[in-house]
């Protein structure tokens, strides 16, 4: 019991520790609290109606508004097919990307800059500044007739890249980000037409309940744990291990029950003296049944407290590293405490409870 509660606790406060790392490094400072979208359709009119709605909420603290769309880039004689993701100025309130930007600087005032991602600079060649090999942002000019002249299919527009970010393997290949107004210009949409408003808010839920409220059901409007699928994968695996870590401690019980009928059948006739001073089969069984859950908690406890002390060590002297300069992260939360308490109390009281079925009038009689 001691080694099954240890092992469950230390398992899902892995997967919390893991958890809060990754959003701490990487998701909170790339994915907004909240992000509202187009549920019909690619893009939507940032009109009066939404902004009012935005400004009156009590608890956003900021917002941007955002154009995301694939787009051909090209750089001399290198091609690459990524994202290009307009932002206004309040962007940078949202998510800190000014602060990853390890050489040149973020998006400036001055007309069609940009900022690429690592991964995507080395494909193409890219340097920052410079000005004589402008990079090239392509996307497909929207129609229905059949393309007859392929140089005439795309409007593009010429960058400057001043500045190279890098927060992933995933981002640093995915986006480049310019400003707001380039962006429309190039996909040609008007001056409010947007795909996307990033939110920086206190209160999520409570946020997301009081828009849907009053936009109605005209937009899609998603919560950072919506919009990013490392939560659901991480959820998924933490289930997947407490499930496996639960079945475990189902076989370990066995022994409870092994032990409590074999307390039974060595007790037998304190039993039998019971019953024919007047205790009942349930009094009796009672007994059992209290015993059973007295060694299930005993070692509940135990577990439970030696995982608290493992966890101090872990963050305290740093045992166990990712790599040389990252421990791996593990976190206390009550609430994973809660979960194996409650988990192997009711396992334990399920195992008394089958183990005293053994004792019956027949058993105490004979």
């Amino acid at each position: 019991m001691i080694v099954g509660a240890l092992a469950l606790f230390i398992v899902l406060s892995g997967f919390s520790g893991l958890k809060s790392y990754v959003s701490s490094s990487f998701i909170d400072k790339t994915e907004p609290n909240i992000r509202i979208s187009a549920k019909k359709g690619k893009s939507f009119e940032f009109n009066p109606l939404l902004k009012s709605a935005l400004l009156w909420e009590k608890n956003i603290i900021a917002y941007s508004k955002i154009i995301e769309e694939r787009a051909f880039f090209k750089h001399k004689k290198k091609e690459q097919i990524a994202y290009i993701k307009g932002v206004d100025e309040n962007f940078i309130s949202i998510s800190p990307m000014d602060s990853l930007v390890y050489t040149g600087k973020w998006i400036g005032v001055e007309k069609n800059t940009a900022v690429v991602g690592n991964g995507i600079a080395n494909k193409l060649a890219l340097g920052i500044l410079n000005y004589g090999s402008p990079l090239t942002i392509l996307v497909p000019k929207p129609g229905k007739n059949y393309i007859t002249n392929p140089s005439k299919a795309f409007k593009k527009i010429n960058t400057n890249v001043t500045g190279i970010f890098s927060i992933s393997e995933q981002m640093d290949n995915k986006f480049v980000f310019t400003s707001l107004e380039s962006s429309q210009e190039l996909l040609g949409y008007s001056k409010n037409q947007i795909t996307a408003i990033d939110i920086k808010c206190n209160e999520t839920r409570q946020v997301i309940k009081s828009l849907k409220k009053k936009l109605g059901s005209e937009f899609n409007i998603a919560s950072r744990e919506e919009l990013n699928s490392f939560y659901k994968i991480l959820n998924t695996e933490k289930l997947v291990a407490y499930l496996i870590f639960t079945l475990v401690l189902v076989i370990a019980l066995f022994n409870v029950i092994g032990s409590i009928i074999m307390m039974v059948i060595d007790k037998k006739e304190n039993l039998k003296t019971l019953y024919k001073i007047g205790a009942s089969i349930r009094e009796i069984k009672r007994i059992f049944i209290l015993q059973g859950f007295l060694m299930t908690l005993t070692g509940l406890c135990v577990g439970l407290i030696l995982g608290c002390f493992l966890i101090w060590v872990q963050n305290k002297f740093h045992l166990f590293m990712i790599a040389p300069t990252i421990p791996y992260p593990i976190e206390f939360k009550w609430n994973n405490l809660f979960v194996v308490a409650l988990t192997l109390s009711l396992l334990g009281y399920l195992a008394s409870l089958v183990a005293s079925i053994r004792i019956s009038k027949t058993l105490l009689s004979n």
